[in-house]
């Protein structure tokens, strides 16, 4: 059992650190936005920025809500276990 959570987090780690790693250009407009973003961005503007940071804000809000769950589920599950065990 803790031989498959060390290989999970070990597994876990190094995707991570290669997602990490081999970041690529995240540009995730629609033509018409990333056109508009150019050229407001090329024209000193930084309504391009500000939209890409919303982009990946908005990307990033699933993974946290589905790992924020996660966390208190296995907290819980957790502590009914050590509960459990102290009965007996």
């Amino acid at each position: 059992m803790k031989g498959s959570v060390k290989n999970i987090i070990l597994t876990s780690g190094l995707v991570l650190i290669f997602l990490v790693l081999s970041q690529v250009d995240v540009l995730a407009q629609c033509p018409m936005c990333r056109m508009s973003a150019e050229s407001n961005l090329a024209n000193g503007g930084t309504a391009g920025a500000g939209l890409n940071a919303g982009i990946l804000y908005m990307l990033a809000t699933p993974y946290l809500l589905v790992a924020a769950v996660g966390f208190i589920w296995y907290k819980n599950r957790r502590k009914d276990a050590d509960e459990l065990q102290e009965e007996v």
